[in-house]
């Protein structure tokens, strides 16, 4: 009788499901220590891949200045061509030769605006920074003698430490002479072939540059088509479940991405145009070439405007020390102001991430792929966030539990039977409010 019951169809199921809860748990804890095996070897190995990624970015450095260009430049696309459809349409009765009209147009449009915009700065920072530049050559030799002798000045008492600094700067101007007798001009010939083949990258460059425009309005032009191959493709690949996930993951990515590098290049022309009228009020020297550095580096998050101001304040404090310090003062209102009212207005929260994490995109980033990774990753680590916290989400929803952070917070354990969240802290502070209450109660009678 025994046997028989034991070989019953209830039971053989019943031991059945007591297996999958640890088949998922192995398949699970498999691949984990795969894509952990996978991470630790692309880490052990980051020389190769890392070689094999910059090889791959050069052949494609058309492609992706074409795709560059394409994403910044759509905002003032879509701008012509919703305009140009209200005047163009009722003009012509054929609605895709129409829209196909109007795309064109706005295309070029777009792709004029940008040139323009472009053409525009360099013709009115390129003479100002050449100036600067220009002055700061001349002028240095100076500036650095009359530090010199106002260093002297403030050390005459203390002969030990001015015979110090002289002797260090003497060390330093002799070692610069025995470089260009002994190692400049002998190299001269390799210095130019340095030249020459920096002037090919240039070249190079301008021509991926070219290449990039016209890749640009082919994107442009087509970009409702290339948009539908990659849902179909989607859709191909995946169950219609996933297939509509990884397309709301891309259109939230576009969002992130989009809302974020249209936003920190306003702000970071504001901050370099403010910086540029600050330092023409306080008569401070070359204000152009120092606003432009702290308007490029500003397009990097919360670490920007400190790193625009180091070579700036080098450059002011040569001309005037005490400049320099109130230099460092207007970086660090400018920083306030931009960290707390520009860049919260025109960003808003695009990225979606807390200070922490962002300053953790930009080490994390800047570490593995320089300046590049300090501007994008916040963006890629904010898209990344997104995914982890949809995954926890799914899971959470699963399982009955609420998703908000802030209720986890004072949170003791959940309870097995009913799913229902238990706050210890709670529980005290109900216990001694009713204490307070037999207190009082007390106290009165």
């Amino acid at each position: 009788m025994e046997n028989k019951e034991n070989n019953s169809p209830e039971l053989k199921k019943k031991s059945h499901w007591n297996i999958r809860p640890y088949l998922a748990i192995a398949l699970t804890a498999f691949l984990v220590i795969t894509l952990s095996i996978i991470f630790f070897f692309l880490i052990y190995r980051y020389n190769g891949f890392a070689a094999g990624w910059r090889k791959l970015t050069v052949i494609l450095q058309p492609i992706i200045i074409g795709i560059v260009i394409a994403y910044l430049i759509n905002p003032i696309m879509m701008f012509f061509e919703k305009y140009l459809l209200r005047w163009i349409e009722p003009k012509i009765q054929k609605k895709d030769k129409a829209k196909k009209l109007c795309r064109s147009l706005a295309t070029f449009g777009a792709l004029a605006v940008f040139i323009m915009i472009i053409a525009i700065l360099l013709i009115l920072l390129i003479p100002q920074l050449a100036e600067s530049i220009q002055g700061l050559v001349v002028t240095l030799p100076g500036e650095v003698q009359e530090l010199i002798d106002k260093v002297n000045g403030i050390l005459k008492n203390d002969s030990e430490i001015a015979d110090m600094f002289e002797n260090t700067l003497l060390h330093a101007t002799d070692y610069l002479r025995n470089w260009a007798m002994n190692d400049l001009l002998p190299k001269s010939n390799q210095y130019l072939t340095s030249i020459t083949s920096g002037l090919i990258s240039i070249f190079k460059v301008l021509l991926n540059i070219v290449v990039g425009l016209i890749v640009s309005v082919y994107l442009l032009f087509s970009k409702e088509t290339f948009i539908g191959q990659f849902k179909k493709l989607t859709y191909a690949l995946f169950k219609p479940k996933r297939a509509n996930i990884i397309i709301e993951t891309a259109r939230k990515s576009n969002e992130i991405f989009g809302g974020f590098i249209s936003g920190k290049i306003l702000d970071s022309t504001i901050i370099g145009i403010i910086c540029y009228i600050v330092l023409l009020i306080m008569k401070m020297p070359y204000a152009v070439l120092v606003s432009v550095i702290v308007g490029v580096t500003n397009v990097i998050p919360f670490f920007g405007p400190f790193i625009g101001a180091v070579p700036g304040f080098i450059i002011i404090v040569l001309a005037n020390p005490l400049q320099g310090l109130y230099f460092l003062i207007v970086i660090f209102i400018l920083q306030q102001v931009d960290g707390n009212i520009i860049g919260p207005t025109i960003l808003g929260d695009s990225t979606g991430l807390s200070p922490f994490w962002v300053v953790f995109a930009i080490m994390v980033g800047g570490g593995l792929f320089g300046f590049a990774g300090m501007l994008l990753g916040v963006p890629v680590f904010a898209v990344i966030y997104y995914i982890i916290q949809r995954v926890i989400y799914h899971f959470l929803r699963k399982k009955k539990l609420p998703e908000a952070t802030e209720q986890y917070i004072e949170l003791d354990k959940v309870d097995t039977r009913t799913n229902e969240l238990c706050y210890f802290q709670k529980e005290e502070i109900d216990v001694k409010k009713e204490d307070q209450t037999e207190e009082n109660t007390e106290n009165k009678n």
